[in-house]
């Protein structure tokens, strides 16, 4: 209900605006008629005519500009006032404002030619020449004030478009990052275990029934998360429905199926994490657990979690071979997605092998 009332005050206070200045200009253009030599009976109608049409100017521009500049038309040449066109000008404004360069062109040109043939037939004003070129620029600078104005307007929609737009492209790129995050871990798992049912498939039978239902269990996870991620990405596909983002909660599930895959996992969480970054710490420990696997397993792997006052800590450390990361050029998109997730929070990342053997990813990143 609120919503609706400030809605509604929003749109009808300019309109408030405009009726108000309306009024005004019909009280000043009844005093001129008052004071004009002209008949009342014409003097009213014209200042009615010339100041309420301008409580329309919004939502009707070119109709609002026409009835004023006829009305003032007939006042300059009824003799009823002396004056520069202003309620002229204020609809002029609004035509730059709102319709298109060549009608709002137009309108001024004619607006002008119809007022300087009015100033010369009419009674002999004082200096006809000086009152023509004096309202051709009150109209004109008004115009140009207005067309000014739609300019600005038509930059800001276009900053807007675009900032939407990339905060689209933005999006896409998290999810994207997201899907390679789901697809490396739950491949190596799968590769680990797929290795391990042909290697003992004639000898020890069950053993290998037990990795294939691990591999079968972990594709029908990743399925699922790949379909929630890429209905995302699917722009006509408004009624998809997204499962909760994993989080702190999904980290001991994720250490279960790194055993799976032979690598010895112990978990330690210190500290209550806020749920916005849920998720970047359980990308980190995930693609950490899953570099263990592909690199390292069978090993073991010590994954420590500290929420501080300040930042949360995040170490995982392996005892496998710490030169592995130099195979592949650098560490390979893994570790370049880590550091971009800990660099939007503007925190520090750090990973290599170490000196006694092993390797060790670290993080911290700010909680505010």
């Amino acid at each position: 209900m609120t919503s609706r009332v400030l809605r509604f005050l929003q749109t009808a206070y300019p309109y408030t605006l405009d009726t108000a200045a309306a009024v005004v200009v019909v009280m000043v253009y009844l005093a001129f008629a008052e004071m004009s030599t002209a008949p009342l009976w014409l003097g009213y109608p014209v200042a009615l005519l010339v100041g309420a049409p301008l409580a329309l100017r919004r939502s009707k521009p070119l109709v609002s500009l026409g009835i004023v500049l006829v009305a003032q038309n007939v006042a300059t040449v009824a003799h009823i006032t002396l004056e520069p066109y202003i309620p002229t000008a204020f609809a002029l404004y609004t035509v730059a404002l709102t319709c298109p360069r060549r009608v709002a062109l137009g309108a001024l040109g004619g607006a002008l030619g119809l007022a300087s043939v009015a100033v010369f037939i009419g009674e002999p004003w004082p200096d006809d020449a000086g009152l023509v070129v004096f309202l051709a620029a009150v109209c004109s600078a008004m115009w140009a004030l207005g067309y000014t104005a739609r300019i600005r307007r038509s930059y800001e929609a276009r900053k807007a478009v675009e900032a939407a737009s990339k905060a689209v492209a933005d999006e896409r790129m998290r999810i994207a990052r997201e899907l390679h995050d789901v697809v490396a871990h739950s491949l190596s798992l799968i590769t680990v275990k797929a290795g391990v049912a042909a290697h003992v498939a004639s000898s020890q039978p069950e053993e290998a029934q037990e990795a294939l239902q691990v591999i079968e269990s972990t594709s029908r996870s990743t399925l699922v998360e790949m379909r929630r991620l890429l209905g995302v990405l699917r722009s006509e596909d408004t009624t998809t429905e997204l499962a909760p983002m994993p989080g702190m909660d999904d980290l001991p599930e994720l250490v279960t199926r790194a055993s799976l895959a032979g690598v010895s996992v112990s978990l330690s969480v210190s500290g209550s994490l806020p749920e916005r970054l849920g998720l970047t710490v359980y990308r980190i420990v995930q693609e950490s657990v899953t570099n263990v696997v592909k690199h390292a397993a069978p090993a073991s792997c010590t994954v420590s979690i500290v929420v501080e006052n300040a930042s949360v800590m995040i170490s995982v450390v392996d005892d496998g071979p710490g030169e592995r990361v130099l195979a592949g050029g650098g560490g390979g998109h893994g570790l370049l997605g880590m550091r971009e997730r800990v660099a939007v929070y503007g925190g520090t990342f750090s990973a290599g092998p170490l000196a006694g053997g092993g390797f060790a990813v670290r993080a911290e990143v700010p909680l505010s």
